[in-house]
C-alpha cells in the first residue's frame, strides 16, 4: 500500500529535497506541496494524504494553526490525516501545542535521510514518532507548564473507566518506557502491553501516544519529578 504525503514549508528547497527524497521510496507517493498553511489545508483537503509533513514556523498560518484545523476539522470534512511536525529546534512549546492537538510526532529538519523516512512509514501505521528521550523532553517542557485544577479534575473522571493494569501501563508510557520495557517491567509479553495500549486509548479518547503521556500528566497519573 502506498503512502500519500504531502509537504507544507515555507522554504522550496526544503520541499523540493523532502519530496525528491521520498518519491524514491517504492511505497510513499508526494502527492502535493503547499508554501504555508492555510493552503498546506486547501491542498491536503483536495488530495487526502495519509500524512502532513508540517513546518512549524510559516508566514501566513503557521504549522500550529494549520495542524489544530487538519486535526480538528469543521461539521461536513470526514478526511484526518496524520500529521508529522517538521521544525529547526528541539522540542517547544509550538510543538508541545501541536502534540495537544492531535499530531502524531516531531521530527528535527536536520535529521538523516533515513530517519525522514521512517519517520513517513511510522506515523502512517498509526504509530506516534515519539521515543523514549524525546518522551522525557515533553514531561520537563509540561513540568514547567503544569495542568490547571480543572483540566486535572476532568481527565481524572475519564480515569474511572481504565483498570489497574491499564492505568499502570498508562504510567509507565508517562514514564518515557517503551512497550519493550514496560513488558520487561510487568512480567508480559510484548503483544499483550500493545492490547493495553490500545485499550488504554480506546477508552481515554486519545490518538496515539504523545496524547497519552500528555494525558498521564493533566490527570495527575504520574507527577513530574516522582519516580
Amino acid at each position: 500500500m502506498t503512502i500519500r504525503v504531502i509537504i507544507v514549508d515555507d522554504q522550496a528547497m526544503v520541499r523540493a529535497g523532502f519530496a525528491a527524497l521520498l518519491s524514491a521510496q517504492s511505497d510513499i507517493d508526494v502527492v502535493g506541496e503547499a508554501p504555508d498553511g492555510r493552503r498546506g489545508i486547501d491542498v491536503s483537503r483536495s488530495v487526502h494524504p495519509d500524512v502532513v509533513l508540517m513546518d512549524v514556523r510559516m508566514p501566513e498560518m503557521d504549522g500550529l494553526a494549520a495542524a489544530r484545523e487538519l486535526l480538528n476539522p469543521p461539521a461536513g470534512v470526514v478526511h484526518r490525516p496524520k500529521v508529522l511536525m517538521l521544525t529547526t529546534f528541539d522540542v517547544d512549546d509550538y510543538v508541545y501545542e501541536a502534540l495537544r492537538a492531535g499530531a502524531s510526532g516531531f521530527l528535527l529538519k536536520d535529521a538523516p535521510p533515513a530517519d525522514l523516512i521512517s519517520a513517513v512509514r511510522v506515523v502512517a501505521a498509526g504509530e506516534a514518532l515519539l521515543a523514549p528521550s524525546v518522551t522525557r523532553r515533553l514531561i520537563a517542557d509540561f513540568a514547567r507548564q503544569g495542568p490547571t485544577g480543572a483540566t486535572r479534575s476532568g481527565q481524572s473522571l475519564r480515569l474511572n473507566g481504565l483498570t489497574p493494569r491499564e492505568t499502570e501501563v498508562l504510567e509507565l508510557i508517562a514514564r518515557g518506557l517503551s512497550n519493550q520495557e514496560i513488558a520487561g517491567k510487568l512480567v508480559l509479553a510484548e503483544q499483550t502491553v500493545k492490547t493495553h495500549i490500545g485499550r488504554v486509548l480506546a477508552k481515554l479518547d486519545l490518538r496515539d501516544r504523545a496524547q497519552a503521556v500528555i494525558f498521564a500528566y493533566e490527570a495527575g497519573v504520574v507527577v513530574p519529578g516522582e519516580g
